[in-house]
C-alpha cells in the first residue's frame, strides 16, 4: 500500500468513535492518544516488515517511549499494529486486510483522477493516463482543460502507438533494455513515422529509452501530433519496481512548448506525489 492510503485508513481509525473489535475499559489517559501521534506511529510501523523496538519507534518519531507505547496499545486493540517475539511491533493483520481491500476496490482510473486533474489545472492541458498493451497504448483516463479552444481528439480507451507517445516510450523503457530487445520488439513491422520527429529505427529507439531510464521521465517531441507535445512520468500502483501505467500532461506547442512542461518538472512532481496545495 502508498503511503497515503495508509494515513487515509488509518484517520478512518482514529477518528471513528466505534473502535475496530472490542475495546477493554480503560482509564482516559490510557485509552485516548492523540491522533497525529497514532498516524505518525502507524506510518513509521510500515517502514519496518521486520518489526521495530519500543525505543527505536520512541527515537523515530520524537516521543516519549510511554506515549508512543499508549499509541501503540490503541494500535494494537484495533488489530492495526501487531507485536512480534523480543517486543518488536509491525503492521497488524487487520491493517492489512483492509488496505488489501481498499487498494483492491480502487481501480487505477479511479485512483489517478485527482492528479490528472490536479495537473490539468496547474498548466491548462490535457492530462492523461494510459497503460501499454503490445505495441500501442491504451488511454484509461483524460482530462481536458476547462477553457481553450484547441482540445486533443485522444479518448478514454483510445489507442496511439507506443513509439510515438511520452507514455509508450517510457512504458517500453522499463521492458526493452538493450538493443537486440527493441530489434525483437519492432519485428518484421514498420514503424508508423507518424510526424517528422517521429524515432522509427531500433537504434535510435534504443538510445531514446536509454536516455527516458536516465532521467526518469520521457518526452514527446510533437512527435505523434505535429503541434502536441506531452511529458509523462511512471505511476506506480501496483509494484514498486515497475509502473502499472503513466501518467502525462500533452499540451498544444504553440500554447505551452515542451520546455515550459520541462522547467517544471519539481511541480509536477510534487502534484504526483499529493501536494496539490500549490497548483
Amino acid at each position: 500500500m502508498d503511503q497515503q492510503s495508509i494515513i487515509w485508513i488509518a484517520m478512518k481509525i482514529t477518528t471513528n468513535s466505534t473502535p475496530v473489535g472490542s475495546l477493554p475499559d480503560k482509564a482516559p489517559e490510557e485509552r485516548v492518544v492523540g491522533s497525529d501521534r497514532v498516524l505518525a506511529v502507524l506510518v513509521e510501523l510500515a517502514n519496518h516488515p521486520d518489526g521495530i523496538g519500543l525505543e527505536e519507534m520512541a527515537r523515530t518519531v520524537n516521543s516519549p517511549k510511554a506515549t508512543v507505547h499508549r499509541a501503540l496499545a490503541s494500535l494494537r486493540r484495533a488489530g492495526l499494529a501487531g507485536q512480534l517475539d523480543r517486543g518488536r511491533y509491525v503492521l497488524g493483520d487487520e491493517f492489512l486486510r483492509m488496505a488489501f481491500a481498499n487498494h483492491e476496490a480502487r481501480p487505477d482510473h479511479v485512483r489517478v483522477r485527482p492528479i490528472l486533474e490536479a495537473l490539468t489545472a496547474r498548466f491548462g492541458e490535457t492530462a492523461h493516463y494510459a497503460v501499454l498493451e503490445g505495441e500501442s497504448i491504451v488511454y484509461r483516463g483524460k482530462v481536458d482543460p476547462s477553457v481553450g479552444a484547441m482540445k486533443l481528439t485522444s479518448t478514454v480507451g483510445g489507442r496511439n502507438p507506443a513509439h510515438s507517445t511520452g507514455v509508450g516510450k517510457l512504458m517500453l523503457s522499463y521492458d526493452l533494455l538493450t538493443e537486440d530487445s527493441v530489434t525483437e520488439w519492432i519485428g518484421k513491422r514498420t514503424l508508423t513515422k507518424r510526424t517528422d520527429r517521429t524515432v522509427v529505427t531500433a537504434q535510435e529507439l534504443h538510445t531514446e529509452l536509454n536516455m527516458i531510464r536516465r532521467q526518469g521521465y520521457s518526452i514527446d517531441d510533437r512527435e505523434n501530433e505535429s503541434d502536441v507535445n506531452c511529458i509523462a512520468f511512471p505511476a506506480f500502483f501496483g509494484s514498486p519496481s515497475r509502473p502499472t501505467g503513466g501518467i502525462s500532461i500533452s499540451a498544444i506547442a504553440h500554447r505551452t512548448p515542451l520546455k515550459v512542461l520541462v522547467d517544471s518538472i519539481p511541480a509536477i512532481q510534487k502534484i504526483l506525489g499529493g501536494d496539490f496545495d500549490r497548483i
